[in-house]
C-alpha cells in the first residue's frame, strides 16, 4: 500500500521543466504565438502604432480563456470611452495647453474614482478609461487635429491584438476557469464545514480566523465574472458560483450565532423544569437546522455550476466600496499628476507629453492596486528591467534586421520568459513579470521599418524611468490614503450603517445578499489591516459590527412577516426593543412573542431565534445572566 501510495503521488505531480510547470510553458508559448499573430497584422495592415497590438496581448495575458476573453471586452469599451472622452477634452481645449492638463487631471480624478467604486476588470476598465485618453490626447497635444486618426488606429490595433489573443487560447485550447474555481470554492466550503462542526463539538473558531474566511470568500467576486464569457453556460455557472459565495458567508454567519448561542447558555442554562422549549434550546435546535440546510445549498449551488446550470435559488453579490475611500483616492490621482505635469512643463525637457502619458498610465494602472505605492514601486523596477531588456532585444539580438522572422525568433527569449514570471503564483512576480513585458514592448516599439536611433531609444529609457520616479516621488510627498486611514473610515461606515438599521431604515436587500455586501467590507478591512497582532483588535472591531448588523437584519426580515395577523402587536414591540440595543429588553421580548404564538398555536422558531441572536450580539453574557428570571414564566 505504502508504494502504490507513492506512485500516485508520482503520477499526480506536475510536469516541470527548468523550475515551472509544463503549464507555465504552454501559457508562455500562447503569448508569444498571440504577440507574433498581432505583430504580423499590424504590419501586413500598415498600422500606424502596431506596438500597440503587441501590447494588447501582454495585457490580456491570463492562464485561461474566459479571464482573458472578459478583460479583452472590458478593454475594447473603456477604449472607446477613452477616444470619445479625448475627442472632446481635445477639442474643448486646444488652444490652451495649461487648461488640456488641468482638464486632464480633472479626468484622472474621475477615472480613479470609479476604479475605486469598481472592482476586477470592471476597475480596469475605468483605469483604462485615464490611460487612453493619456496615450491620445496628450501625446497630441500640439497636433489636436491628429486626436480623432490616434484614436482610430489605437482601437484598430487593440483589436486586432484581442483577436489574435482570441484565436490563439481557441486554437491551443486555453484552459477553462470554472474546474479551478469550483475547486477553490469547494476548498473554502470544506473549511466552513470545520469551523461548523468544531463550532457544534463547543470549540468556536477565533474571530481573526472567522474574518479570514469571510475575507477568503469574498476575494472570488471579480473572479467570477470572467465565467460568463468562457462559454455558452458561463452565465449559469457564474450565476451559480455567486450563489455559492454568498451561501457560504451565510452558513458561516449562521455557525457564528450558533457559537455565540452555546457560549451564552453555558453561563446560563435552561432551565430543566420549565414545560416550554426555552428560549436558547428552541434558538439553537433552529440554527442548527439552518446550518444543515445552508450547508445543502452550498452543495447544490456547486454542483449546478460543475454542471452548467442555474442554482435552484440565485442570490446576488452586491459589492461594498467606501464612496470617501474613493473620492479621497481620486483627489490624491489628479494632484500626483498635476504635480508631476508642472515639473515637466516648468523644466521644459523634450518628449514631454510621452512623459506625461506614462505618469498617467503608472497613476491608473495603481489606482486597481490595493497598496499604489507599492505597484508605483514596482513600476520603477519594472521601467529599469525593461530598458536594458529592449535595448539588448534592439541592438544586440536584431541589430539592424527586417526580416519578421528573425524579430520572430528574437522576442521568443524576452516574451517568453517574462510570460513565465506572469503565470507565477506570487502576486508580486506576476506583477513584476506583467509590467516589464508592458514596458520592454512600449519601449522597443516595434514598426515597420524598425528605427534603430541610439539617441533617441537612449533619451526615451531616460525619461520612462524618469516618469515612473516621479510618479513615486509625488506619492511620497502626498502619500496614498494609508491603512489606518482606510480602516477608520470602513469602521465608521459599518457603525454609521448598524445605527441607521436600528432606526429601521433597511436596504432593499435580502439578509443574505446584505450579509455578503457586509463580509465583502470586513474582507477589505483584513486585506488593509493584515493577520498582524497588532491589528487583532480591529478585526474583533468589525466583526462585532458584522454580526450585530447581520442579526438586525434578520430580525427587521422575519417580523416584517408578523406585521400583519394575531401577532402583530408582539412583532411592533419586539421592534421597538430593538432600538433599545439592550439585551435584557430584546429577549424580554422574544419571550413575550413566544408565549403569543403559543396563545395562538403559530410557529415562531425563525423570529425568535433571531431575535435572541440579536439580543446576545449586543450583550453577549450580560443580557442572559441579567434576566434569567425575567424569561420564565
Amino acid at each position: 500500500m505504502q508504494v502504490n501510495t507513492t506512485g500516485a503521488v508520482a503520477e499526480a505531480r506536475p510536469l516541470v521543466f527548468a523550475g515551472f510547470p509544463a503549464s507555465s510553458w504552454i501559457f508562455a508559448l500562447r503569448v508569444w504565438l498571440a504577440t507574433l499573430i498581432a505583430l504580423y497584422v499590424s504590419f501586413w495592415l500598415e498600422l500606424e502604432s502596431p506596438s500597440t497590438s503587441a501590447l494588447t496581448v501582454a495585457v490580456l495575458a491570463l492562464p485561461t480563456r474566459g479571464q482573458g476573453m472578459e478583460k479583452a471586452g472590458y478593454r475594447l469599451l473603456a477604449t472607446a470611452i477613452g477616444v470619445a472622452a479625448s475627442i472632446a477634452i481635445a477639442g474643448m481645449f486646444s488652444q490652451t495647453s495649461g487648461l488640456l492638463l488641468a482638464a486632464f487631471g480633472i479626468w484622472v480624478g474621475l477615472c480613479v474614482y470609479m476604479a475605486g467604486m469598481l472592482d476586477g476588470n470592471r476597475a480596469y476598465a475605468a483605469a483604462l478609461c485615464c490611460i487612453t485618453v493619456a496615450l491620445i490626447a496628450i501625446e497630441q497635444i500640439d497636433s489636436p487635429l491628429q486626436v480623432f486618426p490616434t484614436g482610430v488606429a489605437r482601437g484598430a490595433a487593440i483589436g486586432i491584438g484581442v483577436l489574435a489573443v482570441a484565436l490563439v487560447n481557441e486554437v491551443l485550447a486555453a484552459p477553462d476557469y470554472h474546474p479551478v474555481l469550483a475547486s477553490r470554492l469547494e476548498a473554502l466550503h470544506r473549511r466552513v464545514v470545520d469551523v461548523a462542526q468544531a463550532a457544534i463539538r463547543g470549540v468556536p473558531a477565533s474571530t481573526q480566523d472567522a474574518a479570514n474566511l469571510l475575507r477568503d470568500v469574498v476575494a472570488l467576486r471579480p473572479e467570477i465574472a470572467s465565467l460568463a464569457t468562457e462559454s455558452s453556460v458561463g452565465t449559469a455557472r457564474a450565476a451559480a458560483a455567486r450563489s455559492a459565495m454568498v451561501d457560504l458567508v451565510n452558513e458561516l454567519t449562521l455557525v457564528r450565532a450558533f457559537a455565540a448561542l452555546r457560549a451564552a447558555s453555558a453561563t446560563v442554562p435552561d432551565d430543566p423544569h420549565d414545560g416550554d422549549l426555552g428560549l436558547l434550546t428552541m434558538s439553537r435546535a433552529h440554527l442548527r437546522s439552518e446550518i444543515a440546510r445552508g450547508n445543502a445549498e452550498v452543495r447544490n449551488s456547486l454542483a449546478a455550476m460543475r454542471a452548467g446550470v442555474h442554482p435552484s435559488r440565485q442570490w446576488r453579490a452586491p459589492l461594498y466600496r467606501s464612496r470617501r475611500i474613493a473620492g479621497e483616492g481620486a483627489v490624491r490621482a489628479a494632484i500626483h499628476f498635476m504635480l508631476v505635469a508642472i515639473i515637466f512643463v516648468m523644466a521644459g525637457w523634450p518628449m514631454t507629453e510621452l512623459c506625461l502619458a506614462l505618469v498617467a498610465v503608472i497613476i491608473g494602472l495603481s489606482s486597481t492596486a490595493p497598496d499604489p505605492r507599492r505597484f508605483t514601486m514596482l513600476a520603477v523596477f519594472a521601467t529599469l528591467l525593461a530598458c536594458p531588456l529592449a535595448g539588448v532585444l534592439k541592438y544586440l539580438v536584431l541589430d539592424g534586421v527586417s526580416e519578421f522572422q528573425l524579430l520572430a525568433i528574437g522576442l521568443a527569449p524576452v516574451v517568453i520568459g517574462l510570460a513565465l514570471l506572469i503565470a507565477s503564483p506570487n502576486p508580486a512576480r506576476s506583477s513584476l513579470g506583467r509590467l516589464t513585458l508592458v514596458f520592454t514592448l512600449a519601449v522597443l516599439a516595434l514598426s515597420n521599418p524598425q528605427g534603430y536611433d541610439p539617441e533617441t531609444f537612449v533619451v526615451t529609457c531616460l525619461f520612462a524611468q524618469l516618469s515612473a520616479v516621479l510618479a513615486f516621488a509625488a506619492q511620497l510627498v502626498l502619500p496614498s490614503l494609508s491603512g489606518d486611514r482606510r480602516i477608520s473610515l470602513l469602521l465608521g461606515a459599518a457603525h454609521r450603517e448598524l445605527n441607521n438599521l436600528v432606526s429601521g431604515q433597511v436596504r432593499h436587500l435580502a439578509p443574505e445578499e446584505a450579509a455578503f455586501r457586509d463580509a465583502a467590507r470586513i474582507g477589505q478591512i483584513v486585506t488593509t489591516g493584515g493577520d498582524s497582532p497588532a491589528n487583532q483588535h480591529v478585526a474583533a472591531e468589525a466583526m462585532r459590527y458584522f454580526d450585530q448588523t447581520v442579526a438586525l437584519r434578520r430580525c427587521h426580515a422575519e417580523l416584517e412577516r408578523l406585521a400583519t395577523g394575531p401577532l402583530a402587536e408582539a412583532a411592533r414591540a419586539a421592534a421597538t426593543a430593538l432600538v433599545s440595543r439592550n439585551g435584557r429588553t430584546v429577549l424580554a421580548a422574544a419571550e413575550a412573542l413566544r408565549r403569543t404564538a403559543l396563545q395562538s398555536r403559530l410557529s415562531v422558531e425563525p423570529v425568535v431565534t433571531a431575535l435572541v441572536w440579536a439580543s446576545v450580539a449586543f450583550e453577549p453574557r450580560q443580557a442572559l445572566a441579567g434576566s434569567g428570571t425575567e424569561e420564565r414564566p
